[in-house]
């Protein structure tokens, strides 16, 4: 799974920019499930079993990433932009980012001489930023690049021993485990949605739980991974090698105790998310019609939202080794 999810890291899907990633999970499942697409952009798919399932489960793991959006054009050919989804400012500054149509550009600020003191102790703000795009005027620049056009991060996966180095784990590392799940055998009947917009808070599988109307879900995702030299053991969240991660509580929603009790007592390796934070497509699906009870199965990731995401390989197997037991587990009725 691991080359699969190397593979996924390299396709560029800025939220509401899905479609090229989305085309290629399409090839991957085409034979081994039914599937249609919505008009968001939703992938639902249908997996056959060798049971019917006595509760009705759906698996969702969203295909976009976050990354940047050309907001305006200078007189002199450099571009402004925005960020799409949660981007810290600092992993930005200096790097080199490839938009749609392959153009490449390195996200610039005024030289570190020409910054005033005061500007010396801030971090600067994204519309202080611009991109150079190798351009020197707006209408040269305006023939390689239009207000609207989306980047990500100009970054190649590589592995690093046991772990891999890459953007967009966040959420690939979902994407990987439930096409798999797809492509193998299953226990019983099940839904997978492929989502939209996760990262800009959209939302898409909202509008894919209401479709297939689940008793259950399970959201494969990424998580932070602090466990970094200067952190608190408090403010860690989850450790790499741990295994896959499940929340009890995050900001968007309060886990169904009896599915994450069932889950924390699975005698398969995992690890609890010690600090409440952020939040996922669960905030979404756990409201649906009458709701929806939930759990979130992530992969601990370092550096999460960067050009260089870094996770570990054992973690991705876990996940993908822990969450098919749960799915099964529910389908079967044995949990709710």
């Amino acid at each position: 799974m691991k080359n699969l999810l190397k593979t996924l890291c390299a396709i560029p899907a800025v939220s509401g920019r899905e479609d090229k990633l989305r085309e290629f999970v399409i090839e991957q499942i085409k034979g081994y499930a039914e599937y249609s697409v919505d008009q968001n952009g939703n992938l639902i798919c249908f997996k056959k079993g060798k049971k019917p399932a006595v509760k009705k489960v759906m698996v969702d793991a969203h295909l976009d990433e976050v990354g940047i959006i050309a907001s305006f054009i200078t007189s002199d050919g450099f571009v402004k932009f925005q960020t799409v989804g949660g981007i810290d400012t600092a992993v930005m500054l200096g790097r080199r980012v490839v938009f749609e149509n392959d153009v490449l550009g390195v996200v610039c600020l005024k030289p570190v001489h020409m910054l005033s003191s005061d500007e010396k102790k801030v971090m600067p703000k994204v519309e202080n930023l611009y991109i150079d795009i190798g351009c020197e005027s707006k209408a040269e620049a305006e023939e390689k690049i239009s207000v609207g056009d989306t980047a990500v991060f100009y970054s190649e996966p590589e592995f690093l021993g046991d772990n891999i180095l890459a953007r967009a784990i966040d959420d690939r590392a979902g994407v990987a485990c439930l096409i798999t799940l797809l492509k193998e055998e299953a226990e019983f009947d099940f839904y997978a949605t492929f989502t939209f917009g996760e990262e800009i808070g959209l939302r898409g599988a909202k509008t894919a739980a209401y479709t297939v109307s689940p008793d259950a879900a399970v959201i494969l995702e990424a998580t932070t991974a602090a466990d970094l030299y200067g952190i608190a053991e408090d403010k860690k969240v989850c450790v790499l090698g741990g295994g896959p991660a499940i929340s009890f509580m995050d900001r968007s929603t309060l886990y169904n105790k009896k599915l994450f009790d069932y889950a924390n007592a699975l005698n398969f390796k995992h690890q609890v998310k010690e600090y409440v934070s952020g939040g996922n497509n669960a905030g979404a699906v756990h409201l649906s019609k009458s709701g929806v009870p939930t759990l979130t199965v992530s992969l601990p990731c370092r550096y999460i939202h960067s050009p260089s995401c870094l996770a570990n390989v054992g973690d991705l197997n876990d996940m993908y080794a822990f969450a098919k037991e749960v799915i099964v587990s529910l389908c079967g009725g044995k949990v709710l």
